[in-house]
């Protein structure tokens, strides 16, 4: 483990802790790691946050692809950490092993469902973590606990050995303590080379993002952006959702957060629906509540939301240049105090809709996404979100480590 001032055990953030030594060189030399136990590691059981699947499912038999991958690079991976059951919340508190710590908001949730793998890199146990991300599982946590959080385009980097919960999203996360590990790690997945470092040609700030946002999360953002916009001049412009997409339903975000949630809801249901009406596991209650709402889904209405999904895909595709990209909020509110966490409704003004709202844009669009850590609002940390054209992951990789080095970040 790394020198920390916090104990592994106060940090409630690991699941088991154990050595498993780098099997080459490379970039990633000198670095640990820790994996979200959604993951693969050989001889260890990938327990998805829950008892009864941990007791239904032998160890993996070998690492997953992005495992094996950090390994091969040097790096040393150090244990598994807490993720929320199944992976299906992004508050960061497991009904059954505890909530891990926020190191800079002690009495706020860390965010999930990469909870374990956030609070680990944010209290300095590891340089960085794997999480996956689907409907916003890195990049909630990450901003949550003022740490850097990465979603890659889906589809660049394998999931395979990481469990399915909405295939057509899931992608796997990468949290770190800084923008340049982070960006290694990112090269070493994507099996990309690094990328000469360039400034974006535009930088699209979407107006009803930083609207939707709570009052103290909008002043928040108000330094960040000055200083956005100082580096880039002019290339930093304002627009609307009606500028992004053709589709009048993509004018409002809760067209979006409803088309993402009516496809992950069916896919949840087709992953994992028969696994529970199988083994009727115990569940907490706030993930049982999730699993009913992905019960109650009509399924009727997926065909047009999968429909709906692509043309605001292309809408994107064909908006963004190769050079460009958005900013928003990656929250649009602070990180929920533990034991008055939301509940999850399908009401659009609440913390649920509002969250998903802001990650369904890199969700739906298979937009690679980095969420900053720039500010802090009353003491609690706040993250800013860059995203890219569908495949410019290492163009944002880059503008991310210049945006580092310009002290745009904290």
């Amino acid at each position: 483990m790394k020198c920390s001032s916090i104990s592994v055990a106060q940090s409630s953030a690991f699941l088991t802790a154990f050595e498993l030594p780098p099997t080459g060189s490379g970039m990633l030399d000198g670095l640990c790691f820790a994996v979200k136990d959604v993951i693969d590691v050989a001889g260890w059981k990938t327990g998805c946050g829950n008892p009864t699947w941990r007791d239904s499912h032998p160890p993996a038999i070998a690492n997953a692809v992005c495992v094996e991958q950090l390994l091969r690079a040097g790096a040393r991976c150090v244990g598994k950490t807490i993720s929320d059951e199944l992976a299906f919340s992004l508050l960061g508190q497991n009904h059954f092993y505890g909530t891990p710590l926020n190191p800079q908001a002690a009495d706020r949730v860390p965010g999930g469902s990469s909870s374990g793998s956030a609070s680990a890199v944010a209290c300095g146990l590891v340089d960085f973590a794997l999480g996956t991300d689907t409907g916003g599982s890195t990049r909630v946590p990450a901003s949550n606990c003022g740490i850097w959080g990465f979603r890659p385009s889906h589809g660049f980097i394998s999931l395979a050995g990481v469990n399915p919960l909405a295939p057509s999203f899931d992608t796997v996360g990468i949290l770190a303590q800084s923008a340049d590990v982070l960006a290694r790690v990112g090269l070493v997945l994507l099996t990309c080379a690094p990328v000469p470092a360039s400034k974006p040609c535009k930088v699209h700030l979407i107006h009803e993002g930083f609207a939707l946002a709570d009052a103290d999360v909008q002043h928040a953002m108000l330094e960040p952006v000055r200083r956005l916009r100082d580096f880039f001049g002019e290339r930093v412009q304002e627009l609307s959702l009606r500028d992004l997409a053709a589709d009048k339903s993509a004018r409002s975000f809760a067209s979006w957060s409803d088309t993402f949630c009516v496809i992950q809801w069916a896919e949840i249901k087709s992953c994992l629906g028969a696994w529970i009406a199988d083994a009727k596991p115990e569940l907490g209650p706030d993930v049982a509540a999730s699993f009913e709402l992905a019960n109650q889904l009509d399924r009727r209405c997926v065909a047009e939301a999968l429909e709906r999904r692509e043309q605001y895909f292309r809408s994107l595709h064909d908006f963004l240049g190769l050079h460009d990209l958005l900013c928003i909020p990656t929250t649009p509110a602070l990180s929920p105090r533990k034991g008055d966490a939301p509940a999850r409704s399908s009401s659009g003004s609440g913390y649920y809709p509002r969250t998903s709202a802001m990650t369904s844009v890199g969700g739906i669009g298979r937009l690679p996404q980095v969420s900053l850590p720039v500010a802090h609002a009353g003491g609690v940390p706040v993250g800013l979100s860059l995203l890219a054209r569908h495949g410019q992951d290492t163009l944002l990789l880059e503008v991310m480590k210049s945006l580092d080095q310009q002290q745009l970040c904290h």
